[in-house]
């Protein structure tokens, strides 16, 4: 059995690929795939997480394990991941992954897969709510859906959007630190990667045609974005099983009867075969919402097991 270390998965994954191999799974495996429900179980302070996924058509399975902490010292000790590829004949592993990177930037390329069908291809102005391994990995990953100018950063606080933009501004796009209704306001494609369960910006600031990944929430009773916000847009998700079980930013508003399960548009196999109309007039704002889903993870393992073999022993 093999094991990658987060330095080897940082070396080998490479985001541009992960993007490319999650459009053709979800438009051509994910009618195949079995993806149970996401298993959680409840921790003193926190919450213990299974994803599983078996692809009959490759003869596929891999699962990942998820401990989110709610109160531990720093944002990088909260989510600790380990992935597994396993041998489905035999149940034994063949892979196993230290998995917290892989977990940000599958999630950063499936947002960035979204986007290339929803944002609005004279997008400018990437805006991110967070500062933490998400918030990274996303703008690491989305300039290259899109031909952004300039990144408008809110963090928890204004420090942290402060040492973040000047961080990344050393490596990335120019990166401003800025206020929640100015990111909300002044950006065209924003991403929420917050531990946040409330609404961050009043969804009245948004102007039209604005695109948003909402990454951050993925429990029924917490949300980044308020109920008029996803009254006024058009919505899509991961997974219509995922959203409707676990995506507060979905649930809150349909048991207030502000929306209805109907008001989700479609899913990302829809998008991506070209089934759903990504957005009517210009001035439509979406929302793509994202739980996860364990197909992303097993994509990304594949990678990494490919590139193994090819690397030289």
């Amino acid at each position: 059995m093999t094991t990658f270390t987060e330095a080897d998965v940082r070396r080998l994954l490479d985001p541009a690929e992960l993007i490319t191999a999650l459009e053709t799974a979800f438009r051509d495996r994910y009618p195949h795939a079995r993806i149970p429900a996401r298993t959680h179980v409840q921790l003193p302070d926190g919450v213990f997480l299974v994803m599983a996924c078996f692809d009959d058509s490759r003869g596929a399975l891999g699962m990942k394990l998820i401990v989110v902490q709610n109160n531990l010292g720093s944002a990088a000790e909260r989510v600790q991941a380990t992935y597994m590829l396993l041998d489905p004949s035999a149940g034994r592993p063949s892979l196993t992954i230290e998995a917290n990177y892989l977990t940000d930037i599958r999630t950063a390329a499936t947002s960035a897969l979204a986007s290339k069908f929803l944002a609005r291809k004279d997008a400018r102005v990437l805006g991110i709510f967070g500062t933490g391994r998400q918030a990274r990995a996303h703008l690491k990953v989305m300039p290259l859906v899109g031909n952004f100018e300039r990144v408008l950063v809110c963090g928890s606080n204004p420090e942290s959007a402060r040492r973040f933009a000047e961080e990344m501004s050393r490596k990335t796009l120019p990166v401003d630190a800025a206020d929640a209704a100015t990111c909300a306001a002044e950006s065209d494609v924003i991403c929420t990667c917050t531990t946040s369960s409330m609404p961050l910006f009043d969804g009245r600031l948004l102007r039209p045609g604005t695109h948003l990944n909402l990454v951050g929430a993925f429990q029924p009773h917490t949300r980044e974005v308020d109920s008029a916000t996803v009254q006024h847009a058009r919505v899509f998700v991961d997974t219509y099983d995922g959203a409707l079980a676990e995506a507060g930013d979905l649930l809150i508003p349909i048991s207030e009867g502000v929306i209805a399960c109907n008001h989700i548009v479609g899913d990302l196999h829809e998008l991506t075969c070209g089934n759903k109309t990504a957005r009517k007039p210009a001035g439509d704002i979406t929302i793509f919402k994202s739980v996860g889903c364990a197909l992303e993870d097993l994509v990304a393992a594949e990678l990494l097991s490919r590139r193994e073999r090819l690397i030289p022993s």
